[in-house]
């Protein structure tokens, strides 16, 4: 394993059962991504639930996600939004960036097809907008999301925080109710957690949910929850 200090917290590369790695974060027991497969399931909750479901309807889809964390699901929406010419503005918070030399030994794990993106997203700098390609603008903002201002209009919310026993704060009604208020009509949220507590949060603040099949040899259902 191969082991770095972010901000006091200790951070190691692993890798998942689909061959794409992750970070284990020792001081709160918990991984980035799914150790079943860390690709398989930023692109079946994230891409394939969320930001194609938005861009099925819209010319532009603005995305604003919970955790820029390793920068994976930023990178493969850039992927995406190039190869299928959707223009795309991400919006991505993250309170903790990871240190220049853990995004480093990341970049050494990524698959060739993706890594270019990988290592622009990671790249780029904070809290300004960059135009990273023709069809793909990223602004990564450092701040805590529970206190911040949101985008306005979200197309698309990856809902990506740490799980609700590791960070509850991150779980609650007014969480969702924030997110809500600031979404698109027809927009939609996806994440990987199907718990009930966190479907019946959803709807109470006026999303429809629906429960998803989860990526293949991961979790049996996500969520993805409509405005």
């Amino acid at each position: 394993m191969e082991r770095d200090m972010t901000d006091g917290m200790s951070l190691e590369v692993e890798t998942t059962s689909d061959g794409s790695v992750t970070l284990y974060r020792d001081d709160i027991d918990e991984h980035y991504h799914s150790v079943k497969g860390a690709l398989a399931e930023s692109l079946h909750v994230y891409i394939d639930c969320g930001w194609r479901q938005a861009a099925m309807s819209r010319s532009r889809v603005t995305v604003f996600e919970v955790g820029f964390g390793t920068g994976l699901n930023a990178a493969l929406t850039a992927k995406a939004s190039v190869e299928e010419r959707i223009a795309t503005d991400y919006y991505a918070v993250e309170l903790y960036p990871l240190s220049d030399a853990m995004t480093s030994l990341l970049r050494g794990h990524q698959p060739s097809e993706y890594s270019g993106f990988f290592e622009d997203v990671n790249s780029a700098p904070w809290d300004e907008e960059t135009q990273l390609n023709p069809y793909f603008s990223l602004t990564k903002i450092n701040a805590d999301f529970l206190s911040m201002d949101l985008p306005r209009d979200l197309d698309a919310v990856y809902f990506d925080a740490f799980a609700p026993e590791k960070q509850p704060e991150m779980w609650g009604e007014d969480v969702f109710r924030k997110l809500y208020e600031s979404m698109a009509p027809g927009g939609v949220l996806t994440t990987y957690c199907a718990k009930g507590a966190v479907r019946r949060m959803l709807q109470a603040v006026g999303f429809t949910v629906e429960r998803l099949p989860g990526p293949k040899s991961g979790k049996r259902e996500i969520l993805r929850a409509t405005k």
